[in-house]
């Protein structure tokens, strides 16, 4: 693409939550999406409104459905599970009975109605002091319109029409219009508002589209046949790129080519130091069908198998045989190498609608995780049978969440003691030596780790947790997020901490949180003596590319170092320094 000397070169900053460059022509999506007329309607026709609402939520729950047979088969189950909030909105009682009311008190139109009370209910998630929570706010108003173009009889298939190569750009786009996106014709997205945690940026991700969102004004200062580069790594969108723009980007992009290509060539091989030392390479996976991107990663086995995901979405829960036959089946499919499977982890930001779990103020540190399993012992000890008769596969390990002393591990032995007695006796067959860790997520557990230590065989630091709770910042809230710091200097001391005292009882030690797949802070971990690393799939290439890089003996004298520093921005530059020196092209 040439830039057109006679139009400056600009740029608009925002936030990049899909990596990769784009380049090409302007489509500025403007989406019909003016408020019906209003009407008055007599007694007689009131039957007639209520019909056509009828009609128009089925026709919108059929397109809905087969969106996500559509996103199913191609990018997967789990991203086409991003629509059941929107089957709940066409299906949602309370808000359809509203409806009614609003139509027989009004006596109006059943697209003003409809309109009224959907609207209410987007203006209070919207309100709602917690980001997941506002960006639901964003499903109702995607279903919103989709049933109001269906009572009016217009097209929602504007985007999928679009048969020319361009880089959309709209004040916002629902989780149905990225549906409709082609990765053939749709080379990259920006948006004026969104965020890293929404279904879109979720699905951009998944279907492999960059994307930048948070650009405030784009759509208004963009108009369709601008020429832009987007780029996804830094958050920017350029207009009309000068020459030497292009070349700097082009240059990017084939070193990043190059970079992918070696990456690819290290697939068979382990993550092991230059110096010979072999660090556990594995991934994190929510579902069975996630395994097979786990093998094509050359990943070792699965260091974190999130079994809440296998609870949500339904309106029971999985039986006991239900969860064996898809718990064996992970470890089959992850031989020779181990699977850790966690056992269940609802609360905080993940309920089952089956449990329907109670609201709480301040849920992340409510009844969750282990809290509630040690409560709901019928529950858990569905789950914890399952585990343990899929452990005759052998290379089945189970550890528990959010331990924060002896008594919940005690009473948790106790319970899986209880399971063992029950499944001798039926004659079902188990792993008499299956290893039971634990998760290292509170600051109560790291600080108590040396007796933790004495009752299980390995650890499981979570690290996205243990920094929000030893700091006490939701790293989700956009306000505080710049005080999440994962090289905090508390952070770094809870870690050696942890990994001192496991190693003084022979277990090894891993971690599972997002600083693993961290690449700035891979010699960080080396030089603490991790033993285990599982990040998510997509990322194993580059962490294990970090691994081999590093020598031992630097990454202990990192470690020594930072430990004497008193600023978490100090340390980060400290173990940037490092990463550069050994992997500059990773981190370009």
């Amino acid at each position: 693409m040439n830039s057109e000397p006679s139009k400056p070169e600009k740029r608009l900053h925002g936030v990049g939550v899909s990596p990769g460059i784009a380049r090409g022509t302007v489509f500025v999506h403007r989406p019909d999406d003016e408020e019906p007329p209003v009407r008055q309607i007599p007694d007689s026709e009131l039957p007639q409104e209520i019909a056509r609402f009828e009609t128009a939520l089925i026709a919108t729950r059929a397109q809905i459905v087969e969106m996500q047979q559509r996103i199913s088969e191609a990018i997967g189950s789990k991203d086409a599970g991003i629509f059941d909030a929107h089957l709940l909105v066409v299906e949602d009682r309370t808000l359809i009975d509203e409806v009614m009311r609003t139509l027989e008190k009004e006596r109006c139109n059943i697209e003003h109605a409809f309109l009224q009370v959907a609207n209410r209910y987007a203006k209070t998630l919207s309100e709602i002091d917690d980001p997941y929570l506002r960006e639901r706010a964003l499903d109702i108003h995607d279903v919103t319109r989709r049933v109001i173009h269906n009572l009016l009889g217009k097209s929602t298939k504007v985007l999928s029409s679009l048969g020319v190569q361009h880089i959309l750009v709209s004040h916002n786009l629902t989780p149905s219009d990225t549906a409709q996106l082609s990765r053939a014709f749709v080379l990259g997205f920006a948006t004026d508002v969104g965020s890293k945690t929404s279904h879109t940026a979720i699905m951009a991700r998944s279907l492999n589209i960059p994307a930048v969102v948070g650009l405030h004004n784009a759509s208004q200062a963009l108009s369709t046949g601008d020429h832009v580069l987007l780029d996804g790594y830094n958050g920017l969108v350029i207009v009309n790129p000068n020459d030497q723009t292009l070349w700097e980007y082009g240059e990017l992009e084939d070193r990043k080519e190059k970079v992918a290509e070696k990456l690819a060539e290290l697939r068979e091989t382990e993550a092991t130091t230059l110096d010979g030392r072999h660090v556990i390479l594995s991934a994190n996976i929510e579902l069975p069908d996630d395994v097979e991107a786990v093998k094509k990663s050359g990943a070792e086995g699965i260091g974190l198998y999130r079994t809440e995901f296998f609870y949500l979405n339904r309106d029971e829960l999985p039986t006991e045989d239900e969860q064996y036959e898809n718990y064996l089946h992970v470890a089959e499919q992850a031989r020779p190498f181990s699977v850790i499977i966690r056992t269940l982890d609802l609360g905080g930001d993940k309920f089952a609608s089956a449990l329907e779990l109670p609201e709480e103020l301040n849920p992340f540190l409510g009844w969750r995780a282990i809290r509630f399993c040690l409560e709901r012992i019928d529950i858990f000890k569905v789950q914890l049978r399952a585990i343990l008769r899929a452990s005759i596969s052998g290379n089945v390990r189970m550890m528990y969440p959010m331990i924060s002393g002896l008594a919940e591990l005690h009473r948790a032995n106790d319970v899986l003691a209880e399971c063992k007695v029950e499944l001798r006796a039926e004659g079902k067959p188990f792993n008499e030596a299956m290893e039971v860790g634990a998760m290292i997520e509170i600051p109560s557990a790291a600080l108590c780790a040396d007796a933790l230590a004495k009752e299980v065989k390995f650890f499981s630091i979570g690290t996205n947790d243990l920094i929000q709770y030893t700091i006490a910042v939701d790293r989700i809230n956009e306000r505080i997020a710049h005080l999440y710091e994962p090289t905090h200097p508390a952070i770094v001391r809870l870690l050696k901490m942890v990994v001192d005292a496991g190693h003084a009882h022979n277990l090894w030690v891993g971690v599972c949180g997002e600083m693993a797949s961290e690449i700035a802070l891979t010699p960080l971990l080396v030089g603490l003596g991790v033993d285990e690393l599982s990040t998510g799939a997509a990322l194993v290439p580059r962490v294990k590319r970090a691994v081999r890089s590093l020598e031992t003996g630097v990454c202990l004298q990192l470690v020594e170092e930072v430990l004497r520093m008193d600023s978490s921005t100090e340390i980060l530059a400290k173990c940037e320094e490092v990463a550069r020196m050994h992997y500059p092209d990773l981190l370009s």
